[in-house]
Parts: structure tokens; C-alpha cells; sequence
């Protein structure tokens, strides 16, 4: 078992990340046997409850109100939509659903207690559940944890420093102490970022300094590749090259060796042959289904083909931690308080983003 290490700097991490590809390959997949079977990957279905309309101005969201990308929004799914989805996902061999809401924040109300209602629903199938829902207080996390969420994910997306170029209307430490939130639960921390938005090196691994020191480490980190969708500030990126994201994958392997590293967004970009050398480099999660949120992603059915190709096995649920108990709402010793968390909002100017929604706004007058 490999040591966890919570004081990398960011000079060791680039150290690592920069190393001749062989060696770095190499190192990696040590690691990732000694604490991992390399031949068993978990996969994860994520579907979007809610999707669009959301306030923020993330430059790589297609679901930013502001932003004119052509996403239609939804109102929140029924508790009976999410089943039916979960069984589907079930079926075709995955072992959590990812449940993700287009929120800045979780609202106690309503909406919240049908999420709470879908996360019961979802675990009785004994499958994990994860959710993704904007920042969450203290009691909102202990509220899902009764309900029987496995994990939560928050993704911290870039270094602090480059963060600041991609988002305008939330603060980098609300990523933190959301993240700090639910450790204070037994609900696990899904949590990593996205690379190809136009950051250095050095972010990826200011990105990796911030995840490694969090103690503990996260359960599970994603990796995605960006994909750049039109009407947002960073549809001019060029495509990840499969070389940086597997270099990513690795150093992640390396500086966080007992978390499960996704492949996430972006693998209809990879080959079956990069993928495969993402795997061998530490990856052992993807997202399975052919749409995660909104953007495309390679059928199930392809996967299956590649893990037998590859003679990859899907991880079982519960398989890294026991299934949590599903406390009814009638019986749960945490109730909606009626928060209003003042989570911040920087609001300095981002000049690309600031362009993309005076671009969306001269395309509605057209439409």
C-alpha cells in the first residue's frame, strides 16, 4: 500500500508530471498496483436532474444562463424518472449514478427534499449514489448522508490561481469548505478538475497540491479533458492532445495513490488506444452513457467492447466502503433549517466571458 503523502509542493508535482513518459508510465503503474487492481475499473452513469439555466459564469459550461450554447433547459426530474434511469445504468454494468442539478447552491425546500427523495430511492437499488449540486452547508451534507448518498462531488476544476481566468461568481475557498462540509459526514469526496482550458502546467499541478492536501485525500478524482462547446468563452480551445491527459492521469496516480482517478469528460476525443494507456497509467473509473450533462460521450455498449478487449472488469458497488443505512425523511434527525449561506461572489471581470454573454445577447435579439 502506498504511502499518502499530504505535503507535495508544487515543484514536485511538475517534477513528476515532466519526467520522460516511459518513466512516468512506469512509476504510475507501480503505484496504481499497490493499491488498485489494475483490472477492474468503476463505472459511473451521470445524469443531469436539472439541466440549464444556472447563474454562474463558469467559461466552460454549457448550461451558464448567460451563454448562448443552444441547451434547452429542464425542471427538476421526478423521483420515478431517476429510478427508471438508475435501472437502466444498472443494467448496462454500472455501479453508481452521478446525479448532477445546474444549482450554484443547494436551497433547502422543495426541490431539495425530492433530490433527498431520489437519493433514498437510488441507494435501496444498492447502487452508490453521487451527487453534484452546487455548495452545500454542514446540515444539508449531514441531510443527503441520512438519505444514503455514497459520495458528493465538488470539482475544484484549475488551481486557485487559474481559476480566477475561468469563473467570475464564486470563490475558490466556497470550493473548499463545501468539500470540508461534507467530510464532517461519512459521505465520500468526489473531487478533481479540467485540463485544456488554457492553463499551464504549473496550474495542473497547483490543482493537484490543493487535492493532495486535503486530508483525507478524495475518494475519487475526475479528469476531463475540456470540451469546448460553442457559445461559451472557451469554444476556441483546441482539443486536449491524449499525450497531456495522460501525463495528467499519471501524475494524479502518483501524487494520489489510493484515490479512484476518472476518465472523464472527453473520451470521445481518445482512442481506444489512449484510453487504454489511461488505464494503465492509473485511470480505474470512467462515466459510462452517451451524454454526461450535455456533452457527448462514448456509447456504453463501445465501452463494454473496450474493457473486453482490454480485459477490464467493472468494480461492484460498495466495493471501497460498506453501503450507507437509508434513513426515512419522517425519521431523520436532521431537518430543513431554511439556510441562506452567503457564499461568495468575486465578480471581477473575466474579458472572455464578459464577450461570450454579449455575443448570446445579439443572438437572442435574432431569434
Amino acid at each position: 500500500m502506498s504511502v499518502v503523502k499530504h505535503d507535495w509542493t508544487k515543484e514536485e508535482i511538475l517534477e513528476i508530471y515532466n519526467k520522460p513518459l516511459m518513466e512516468l508510465l512506469y512509476e504510475a503503474a507501480t503505484i496504481h498496483r499497490e493499491s488498485h487492481d489494475p483490472n477492474v475499473v468503476q463505472v459511473s452513469t451521470l445524469l443531469s436532474i436539472k439541466t440549464g439555466g444556472c447563474s454562474e459564469d463558469c467559461g466552460y459550461c454549457p448550461q451558464a444562463a448567460r451563454y448562448h450554447t443552444g441547451v434547452e433547459g429542464n425542471d427538476l426530474m421526478s423521483v420515478n424518472q431517476v429510478k427508471a434511469q438508475a435501472l437502466r445504468a444498472k443494467a448496462s454494468g454500472s455501479s453508481r449514478v452521478c446525479m448532477g442539478a445546474a444549482w450554484r447552491n443547494v436551497k433547502d425546500g422543495p426541490e431539495f427534499d425530492q433530490v433527498l427523495e431520489m437519493v433514498r430511492g437510488i441507494n435501496k437499488l444498492d447502487m452508490e449514489v453521487c451527487c453534484t449540486l452546487g455548495m452545500v452547508t454542514e446540515n444539508q451534507a449531514q441531510r443527503l448522508a441520512e438519505a444514503g448518498l455514497y459520495a458528493y462531488n465538488h470539482n475544484l476544476d484549475s488551481s486557485e490561481e487559474y481559476y480566477k481566468e475561468v469563473i467570475s461568481t464564486r470563490g475558490y475557498q466556497d470550493r473548499l469548505d463545501t468539500i470540508d462540509n461534507v467530510r464532517k459526514t461519512n459521505v465520500t469526496v468526489c473531487s478533481g478538475g479540467i485540463i485544456g482550458m488554457g492553463e499551464s502546467a504549473e496550474d495542473r499541478a497547483g490543482m493537484l497540491v490543493a487535492l493532495s492536501t486535503l486530508n483525507p485525500q478524495p475518494e475519487s478524482t475526475p479528469i476531463n479533458a475540456l470540451v469546448a462547446v460553442e457559445g461559451t468563452p472557451l469554444e476556441d480551445e483546441k482539443p486536449v492532445e491524449i499525450w497531456d491527459m495522460i501525463r495528467m492521469v499519471a501524475t494524479t496516480r502518483i501524487v494520489l495513490p489510493q484515490t479512484q482517478v476518472r476518465l472523464s469528460a472527453g473520451r470521445t476525443q481518445m482512442s481506444r488506444e489512449g484510453q487504454a494507456m489511461c488505464f494503465f497509467a492509473g485511470a480505474n473509473s470512467i462515466f459510462a452513457g452517451d451524454k454526461l450533462l450535455t456533452t457527448p460521450n462514448p456509447d456504453v455498449n463501445e465501452d463494454m467492447k473496450m474493457f473486453e478487449l482490454l480485459g477490464l472488469n467493472p468494480q461492484k458497488p460498495f466495493t471501497k466502503k460498506v453501503q450507507p443505512q437509508t434513513v426515512e425523511a419522517k425519521d431523520s434527525a436532521y431537518q430543513s433549517l431554511g439556510e441562506k449561506p452567503k457564499w461568495t461572489r468575486p465578480e471581477h471581470k473575466i474579458e472572455r466571458n464578459e464577450q461570450a454573454k454579449e455575443k448570446a445577447k445579439e443572438v437572442r435579439k435574432t431569434v
